[in-house]
């Protein structure tokens, strides 16, 4: 079997590599070891596919903070505005939410993924699913790719297989396994957009508590506030988790080395003044009753007897003793709730993988191998991750049509299956 440009990988980044290559009038194979394309594509936004961010090309690569510079060339030419057009193009309505996060309008991942289906059956893009085990390469350049059916030939080759993370889509890390055998460094993937492992075990009382619309503080060893934001968060057995904490996570470089603590603002509504006229009230309400029944109205029921224990005060203490010290105490509680990060969780529980093949290995203009002739890459097997809020598919759709573009010219113009 022959082909111009064989595309390994279904995800998003493989999607719009093989509609760009079929855009160039090449024959384009795309492989996919799962049933379904798109698999990752269904859980990104909570089933509602946050597609893009609609900003600049800029803000896109200020919110890229591991190697953003090498995407100013895809991000360019295919920025958040040409994304929305084209899937917009493709019968998709969208919509723009908090944060500048695009979804489509019905809130489906599935209408975004049945849009690219429809339009790689139109292009005459083949699909097979196969598993790819290696490239094959003679002179330098690619020839093939090895299946489980055997040799498929083919003039160019465009490895968007994923990172490491959620590996029950597909993404297992095979593409590192290939490309570093082509000769490729890669570098140690990392999760990043991860939930968080805590110290102690105030996380573990308060399991399965979700905090909305409370802020965060992320602090380093020596103090300095190195992200923050508010939001939602959960409480989990192990520590934290939810879209506050995933954020965040992005923004923690070196959680090997740095010490992270992070300081919860649960009533970020009120300032301290606010906030213990509100107390006050509350006490007044409350004169007669035992401090541990007298926080019902100002906080989860679950929360209350951690707060009680970190504030200090007595849980017996009737409310009219308490002095303006301890309110003072639990004041300083409310407003700065401290959790100590001793981690992320595994790499197969994050968002996205950081790490992968280094970029100073690929060409930024076409997505091609430096080392390879007609090996090309797109997606989050790069080493390039954002943070959260649509960043990371638009550097999937970016990349994934330089690289199908570049590797359909490359056949064209080197004249391969004649």
């Amino acid at each position: 079997m022959k082909t111009d440009v064989v595309i390994i990988g279904g995800g998003a980044a493989g999607c719009l590599a093989a509609l760009s290559a079929a855009g160039t009038g090449a024959s384009v194979l795309l492989l996919e070891r799962n049933q379904k394309l798109g698999r990752k594509l269904y859980i990104t936004g909570k089933g509602r596919c946050n597609l893009t961010n609609d900003c600049l090309a800029e803000d896109v690569l200020r919110n890229t903070p591991c190697n953003g510079k090498f995407l100013y060339s895809a991000m360019t030419r295919f920025p958040p505005a040409a994304v929305k057009t084209y899937f917009e193009g493709l019968g998709v309505p969208l919509k723009t939410e908090r944060g500048n996060r695009v979804f489509p309008q019905s809130d489906r991942a599935a209408d975004v993924i049945d849009a690219l289906l429809l339009e790689l059956r139109r292009k005459g893009v083949a699909i097979l699913q196969e598993r790819v085990s290696d490239i094959m390469v003679k002179d330098g350049s690619v020839t093939g790719v090895l299946t489980g059916r055997g040799e498929l030939n083919c003039g160019a080759a465009v490895l968007a297989t994923g990172g490491a993370s959620y590996p029950g889509t597909g993404s297992t890390g095979d593409g590192y396994e290939i490309a570093s055998r082509l000769g490729h460094t890669i570098i140690e993937p990392k999760p990043s957009l991860v939930p968080l492992e805590t110290e102690g075990d105030t996380c573990r009382q308060l399991q399965g508590l979700s905090l909305k619309n409370i802020s965060i503080q992320v602090k380093n060893q020596k103090g300095k506030v190195v992200f923050s934001d508010q939001g939602e968060l959960l409480f989990t057995h192990f520590g934290l988790s939810g879209p506050l904490i995933l954020s965040a996570s992005a923004h923690l470089r070196d959680m090997q080395r740095e010490r992270y603590t992070i300081v919860i603002d649960l009533k970020p509504a009120l300032d301290e003044q606010k906030l213990d006229t509100r107390l006050l009230r509350d006490f007044e309400t409350y004169a007669n009753r035992e401090f541990q029944n007298a926080l019902d109205d100002l906080l989860p029921q679950k929360l209350i007897p951690v707060i009680i224990e970190r504030s200090g005060i007595a849980p017996e203490t009737r409310v009219h003793s308490v002095t303006r010290q301890q309110r003072r105490a639990l004041l300083e509680t409310l407003k700065a709730f401290r959790i100590r990060v001793t981690g992320p969780r595994p790499l197969e529980e994050a968002v996205v993988t950081s790490g992968g093949i280094k970029v100073g290995e690929i060409d930024p203009g076409t997505m091609a191998s430096k080392r390879i002739q007609g090996l090309y890459f797109a997606g989050e097997l790069i080493d390039v991750d954002a943070y959260t809020g649509g960043f990371n598919l638009q550097i999937a759709w970016a990349t994934g049509k330089i690289a199908g573009e570049s590797a359909g010219r490359y056949v064209r113009d080197d004249g391969f299956g004649g």
